[in-house]
């Protein structure tokens, strides 16, 4: 209903929703994320550790285990403990996770941005670049806005919808005090999540820094940050009274923008972006000395970035390459996301992953997409106002020098030898999905990431160290927990599919696949209840260095070493707004997937420099997905 929705002075709805229970209510009571028992970590640590160890490198590991569960790691862990109490406002891997990606060096393209891509809007007419852009602009500049004047629906995961998700319950629930909200959810059974990392979606940038990045937010800025041909472009979205510019001026000044025909630069700054952040900081502070200051403030500051890239999609795969790397001229990595915007309407969100992980940004997709698509600000049919857009869109100007350019050549070089080495390929596996694993008890994340094993061991005849994140969002502060799915069990069961086949009855292979469900569900069950194990041993080790100690002997062994270096690394969503999400490989010689389990097919985007083979990797996760299916239909498999 309109009113619901509040509507400004230009009749366009300045909110998407108003919910009637506050958007931050649960924040105050969430439950504190736990520092797991010291004896329980080590215990799943040598529980990962054991598929990729020969018995004797493991009776290495378990001493070295055992001995700093005794020593050193028992000090660290009770000065951990210790810390966090006096620290209850946040949890103990807020400081050492956001360290780890503001003093990692490496450049953000390929090494930490993720991509996802929205679906298509399902009226065609309206999959135009001019549309879309201003339709998505506006349901962004919406969310925004409700989520700031605390109208957002407060990020919830109700295990029992049916009673928690009612009218009624919220109009309870809101008149319970913050101080413990969470219980009364908690009751019947809902979960509110942690929205803390909301705020940074808008209006802040990632700023390079000599060994430590910053993040920057000015939530006093009320102009958007466009991208085109490597040139940039601000304009004001949000009037002096704090509304919402009217959609038809926002699409006057996006179609004066896609109509200027001016070239590209010779010097495309947003190759800077793409650099190691040290190089990117020394070249960011000679852009200041060099009267940049201005221009770059209205980039750092912008509501978000929008790039709009003058070519169509080709293939999803060309979708994958555009989102997650496009050509670097037309991208702002450092922002806290880019809308990108193709020709034909194709969009995605590339976002920057120290601020927040995919909860957050998937939110947000969410609500765009069904805001655009349900009601669109505007329609094939509107016309642009008659503004005069030549003075309202101002274009940046850099002022570069010698040292500038050379920077920037050398960036853009870069940038083009690293996207080359890069391959990304996808499957569509058709022969089933979610509604058939559910009828056959078993876990279709398991599924997926059994198959991820098998085929390795298919392809390369090894175990190796693998992750799949989960969130930690139902907890203060939470961020994520790693899921290790290399385990003792798929391991057993893959060796039965790839190398004894002939040795083993359908029924058999039939329980090797229940055991991995099953012990994949309670290790993606810890993972999201705080109790995994990676986040403690990190934190242990952050604070040993933060001390000035040496390095416990448990930190310098190979094997502790060789499971962080995950070669599968693996990321699942599932969202009616999303078409598929991807990134690059976190190591040299490894496999990036994003994969998603829909209920009657299977994708996988995966991403791989040259030292693997990805298109072949993906021929074996087929084949692999094939033999689990026929399996768990009762039939037999041919070797």
């Amino acid at each position: 209903a309109p009113g619901r929705r509040g509507y400004s002075g230009s009749g366009a709805a300045e909110f998407l929703h108003r919910s009637i229970v506050p958007t931050m209510h649960y924040q105050k009571s969430l439950p504190r994320l736990p520092v797991p028992k010291l004896e329980d970590t080590i215990k799943r640590y040598l529980n990962a550790q054991k598929p990729l160890l020969n018995d004797e490198q493991f009776r290495k590991t378990e001493e070295l285990a055992h001995a700093f569960e005794k020593g050193i790691g028992r000090e660290l862990h009770e000065q951990l403990v210790a810390q966090d109490n006096q620290n209850k406002h946040t949890s103990y891997i807020t400081g050492p996770w956001f360290d780890m990606y503001l003093k990692a060096r490496e450049p953000l393209l390929l090494n930490f941005n993720p991509f996802m891509s929205f679906n298509p809007d399902p009226k065609p007419e309206y999959n135009d670049q001019l549309i879309r852009a201003t339709n998505m602009t506006v349901s962004a500049i919406r969310f925004m806005k409700t989520f700031r004047a605390g109208y957002l629906e407060p990020e919830v995961f109700h295990l029992n919808p049916e009673k928690s998700d009612t009218e009624i319950f919220k109009k309870i629930i809101r008149f319970v005090p913050s101080s413990i909200s969470w219980f009364g959810a908690y009751m019947v059974n809902a979960y509110p999540l942690d929205m803390s990392q909301y705020f940074r979606l808008f209006n802040s940038t990632r700023i390079p820094k000599h060994n430590k990045d910053e993040l920057y937010t000015d939530e006093k800025a009320k102009h958007l940050l466009v991208l085109r041909n490597g040139n940039f472009y601000v304009f004001d979205v949000i009037d002096r009274d704090g509304n919402m510019l009217k959609p038809s001026e926002i699409q006057a000044h996006l179609k004066y923008i896609l109509s200027d025909n001016s070239p590209a630069p010779a010097f495309p700054l947003g190759y800077l972006t793409s650099e190691n952040r040290d190089t990117w900081a020394l070249l960011r502070k000679n852009l200041l000395d060099n009267g940049n200051e201005e221009a770059l403030q209205k980039v750092d500051s912008a509501m978000f970035c929008l790039s709009l890239d003058d070519f169509p999609i080709k293939d999803l795969v060309h979708l994958s390459h555009t989102m997650l790397h496009g050509d670097g001229a037309n991208r702002w990595y450092d922002k806290s996301f880019s809308l990108i915007i193709t020709k034909d309407g194709t969009a995605g969100v590339n976002f920057e992953h120290s601020w927040g992980d995919g909860v957050a940004v998937l939110r947000f997709q969410n609500e765009v997409f069904k805001d655009s698509t349900t009601t669109p600000a505007i329609s094939p049919q509107s016309q642009p106002a008659s503004v005069d857009s030549s003075r309202a869109v101002q274009k940046l100007d850099f002022k570069l020098n010698d040292a500038l350019k050379a920077g920037i050549t050398k960036a853009k070089q870069t940038f083009d030898a690293t996207v080359e080495s890069l391959s990304l390929n996808m499957i569509q596996f058709q022969e089933g999905g979610k509604e058939l694993l559910k009828q056959k008890k078993v876990s279709p994340d398991a599924v997926a990431q059994l198959a991820f094993q098998m085929a390795f061991l298919r392809q390369y005849d090894q175990t190796v160290a693998t992750y799949e994140s989960c969130s930690t969002a139902a907890f203060k502060h939470g961020r994520t927990e790693t899921i290790r799915p290399a385990s003792v069990h798929t391991k057993k069961c893959s060796d039965a599919f790839v190398k004894g086949l002939s040795k083993h009855s359908t029924e058999e292979l039939q329980n090797l696949i229940m055991e991995c469900s099953k012990y994949h569900g309670r290790l993606t069950k810890e993972a999201a209840m705080g109790q995994g194990f990676d986040r403690h041993l990190f934190s242990l080790r952050c604070l040993a260095l933060s001390k000035g100690l040496p390095l416990p002997q448990f930190y310098q062994d190979q094997a502790y070493a060789r499971l962080n270096h995950n070669i599968i690394s693996t990321s699942t969503l599932v969202s009616p707004a999303v078409q598929l999400g991807g990134f690059g490989p976190v190591v040299a010689d490894g496999f990036g997937v994003g994969y998603q389990v829909q209920d009657d097919w299977i994708g996988c985007n995966v991403s791989s420099y040259p030292a693997r083979n990805g298109k072949e990797y993906l021929q074996c996760i087929h084949k692999s997905l094939e033999d689990i299916f026929n399996v768990l239909k009762g039939k037999k498999i041919a070797s």
